[in-house]
């Protein structure tokens, strides 16, 4: 009869609960229906009798009556819980995803710039996968992992968000040591399927590992890797000069090298040239690489208006006593 137990089920007919409200109702009609008949005159002695509390036991029959009424709709209204398992099975897929932080992911050809595009498209990305684990590298002159191999995709979210310039104090673009920092996180992975996303502007200049060496390796550990080069040839915005001009800058991407990656490890490549472009370049990537997640439900329900009923039966037939019994009103009733 706690709050919190009634708060606890599902009510199968749960606008059948408005009716307890009317049960109180009940008693004043009876009351003003009674106020309308004739008063029976009755004599009494020149000094009435003291009231104590017994008096007051004349209304338990109609408290008993009400309760009986109450417990009765409660069952009517069909309390239930339901008790849901849900079971999974499919095909996961293992995938890195490697963002080059370098300080030429500032140029603003994609808008705001580059490393904030790939930011907001790869959160999108992450937001779609569905069973899937994820890690997270981030390179620039060295090569870091931010993340292991998680579900948790709360947790990719904020390490997502805090890549920024300059947390790697080693400029460049270290490809090779990116993807060896990848692969050592896949390797040891049973997953069906291993992926390592890269996202780079520019050419390999920094790290010691060569990357077309660390994709073939890559390879050799089951590993699928699809290469995006972010950016426009050519001169494109960088920032505002002490003038406050636009100023521009000369960049190229060695799309050459990351074909060779992406064609080494049995992976594609991908040139994204705005953000539009980038967007869909994941949504390729998304349909390629797509989780097969079957579920099944199991739904279990239990009545649990037995009890509300017999107590229903049980107050009523107290009811039925106590109205035949001394306490009841012969001249109301």
């Amino acid at each position: 009869m706690r709050y919190t137990t009634l708060a606890g089920y599902q009510w199968q007919e749960p606008r059948l609960l408005l009716l307890i409200a009317v049960v109180p109702l009940l008693f004043v009609l009876r009351w003003a229906l009674a106020r309308r008949r004739a008063n029976v005159g009755v004599a009494l002695g020149p000094e009435v009798g003291p009231r104590d509390w017994t008096a007051a036991l004349r209304f338990l029959p109609d408290v008993v009556l009400g309760l009986a009424l109450s417990f009765a709709v409660v069952a009517l209204a069909r309390p239930q819980r339901t008790d849901e398992r849900v079971e999974q099975s499919g095909r996961g897929i293992d995938i890195v995803l490697a963002l080059d932080v370098s300080g030429s992911m500032e140029i603003e050809d994609l808008r705001p710039n580059r490393l904030a595009a790939a930011k907001r498209i790869a959160a999108d990305f992450l937001r779609g996968r569905a069973g899937d684990r994820l890690a997270l590298v981030a390179f620039a002159g060295e090569a870091y992992s931010l993340a292991p191999l998680t579900t948790d995709y709360e947790l990719l979210q904020e390490q997502l968000a805090s890549l920024r310039f300059g947390m790697i104090k080693l400029d460049g673009t270290a490809i090779g040591s990116a993807l060896g920092v990848a692969t050592n996180r896949l390797r040891e992975s049973t997953a069906r399927t291993k992926v390592c996303i890269l996202l780079s502007d520019g050419e390999s200049n920094a790290g010691s590992l060569d990357p077309v060496l660390a994709a073939q390796l890559a390879h050799a550990y089951g590993i699928r890797i699809y290469t995006i080069g972010l950016g426009q040839d050519g001169f494109v915005p960088y920032g505002k000069n002490e003038q406050g001009e636009t100023r521009y800058v000369d960049t190229r991407l060695d799309e050459t090298t990351m074909r060779e990656l992406a064609a080494a490890a049995e992976g594609q490549f991908f040139r994204a040239t705005d953000t539009a472009g980038l967007r869909e370049v994941f949504s390729q990537i998304n349909r390629l690489e797509k989780s097969e997640i079957k579920q099944t439900r199991y739904r279990n329900t239990k009545d649990f208006y037995l009890p509300y009923l017999w107590l229903s039966i049980g107050l009523w037939l107290l009811w039925l006593v106590l109205r035949s019994a001394f306490l009841s009103n012969p001249l109301e009733d």
